[in-house]
């Protein structure tokens, strides 16, 4: 596939995705960022007291009332926790198959060591993986430093792992039986220190180095990573776009360079990125990624969204590229509880049944 029908493609999904509404989906729709909800500058894990009562009061179809049943993830003042469990009904044309899968069960703490200092932690009792670092917001304009083990900031950072632009298939659901997609997939952590700079109230920059938790002590080079972000707000029209750099050691030495945009009115959102990768997929072999996805807000509780994903693993090889279309909606109908359907269709060949359907539960808190 040729730049010029991506650029087709993007343009296609752009104008016709005005009633659609897409993730990271808050940020882009609100005209915010990550700390408006996180505690963590670039977002996830510990959602602040702005994203609990948000997660609570606004997202669901129902809601409950304070008076009749109060919530709080807080201990006491400086002491909070929180949760997350996904797990999913999956159906495979290609197996001719069903079956049941746990994907995360994590538990998150908190400590506030100050109003300008917090340690973050997580556990993901399922995956067996640890996340553990210190933000320090003591830079000029809440500017910070971390340090600690984390997943670097790179790209739109899905919830959702099976874009190509982050973990891809993983494994699971395709023919080929090999990966097929970036390095972000969710067990992709590093430890080591992130700088986060807010050059201005719409300008994030955030630069890192460390060492993936695979590799031995001394055994690899360091990793870096880098990403500006703008995201300036006209009206009510909330905008983002940037790019990002990674030069990582996994195990072989691959750098990756992506390119996002994003907008948000109303209900409706959209969102693209574009990866050129080297030696991602083998030594001396530049890999393409792409990502759109978009989606609409139907009712208070009730999204649709599609997305569109294509990676061609070796821009120099003819008819090896391959891609899927995901269609689902996302429904709340209780605070903290959702229930996400989706499609996906498996596009490189059409002669094959490789298409899957996916029911998946997700609680937290």
């Amino acid at each position: 596939m040729k730049i010029s029908r991506i650029i087709i493609l993007i343009l296609f999904l752009i104008v016709n995705s005005l009633d659609v509404y897409s993730l990271p989906r808050f940020a882009v729709r609100l005209g915010d960022k990550c700390i408006d909800c996180h505690y963590n500058p670039t977002g996830g894990i510990m959602r602040n007291e702005n994203g609990f009562f948000y997660g609570q009061n606004l997202l669901s179809l129902i809601s409950p009332r304070t008076k009749d049943f109060s919530m709080s993830p807080n201990l006491n003042e400086n002491v909070s926790f929180g949760l997350d469990f996904r797990g999913q009904i999956l159906y495979s044309q290609e197996k001719n198959k069903a079956d049941f899968q746990r994907m995360v069960g994590s538990v998150y703490g908190r400590v506030g060591l100050s109003k300008k200092i917090n340690i973050l932690a997580r556990y993901d009792f399922i995956q067996d993986i640890w996340e553990a670092y210190g933000i320090a917001q003591v830079l000029p304009n809440n500017s910070y430093i971390k340090a600690g083990t984390f997943q670097p900031n790179f790209g739109i950072r899905l919830d959702d792992h099976t874009a190509y632009t982050r973990g891809g298939d993983f494994f699971l659901l395709f023919e080929k039986g090999a990966r097929v997609g970036s390095i972000y997939n969710p067990f992709y952590i590093e430890t080591g220190v992130e700088l986060g700079a807010y050059i201005s109230n719409f300008v994030f920059l955030t630069a890192s180095v460390g060492t993936n938790h695979n590799n031995r002590t001394f055994a690899k080079d360091p990793t870096f990573t880098a990403r500006l972000e703008l995201t300036p707000t006209i009206g009510k029209a909330g905008f983002t776009f940037g790019g990002s750099y990674v030069a990582a050691k996994v195990p072989q030495k691959t750098n990756i360079y992506a390119g996002f945009v994003g907008f948000g009115f109303g209900r409706f959102s959209v969102l693209g990125e574009f990866d050129v990768a080297e030696d991602l997929m083998a030594p001396d072999v530049k890999t393409h990624v792409l990502m759109v996805e978009a989606g609409y807000i139907i009712l208070v509780g009730l999204e649709a969204y599609a997305r569109y994903d294509w990676l061609d693993p070796n821009i120099n090889a003819d008819k090896d590229d391959v891609a899927h279309l995901i269609l689902g909606f996302e429904f709340i109908p209780y605070s903290f509880i959702e229930i996400r359907p989706q499609y996906r269709f498996v596009l490189e060949d059409a002669g094959l049944d490789n298409n899957s359907f996916v029911l998946q539960f997700h609680f937290w808190y």
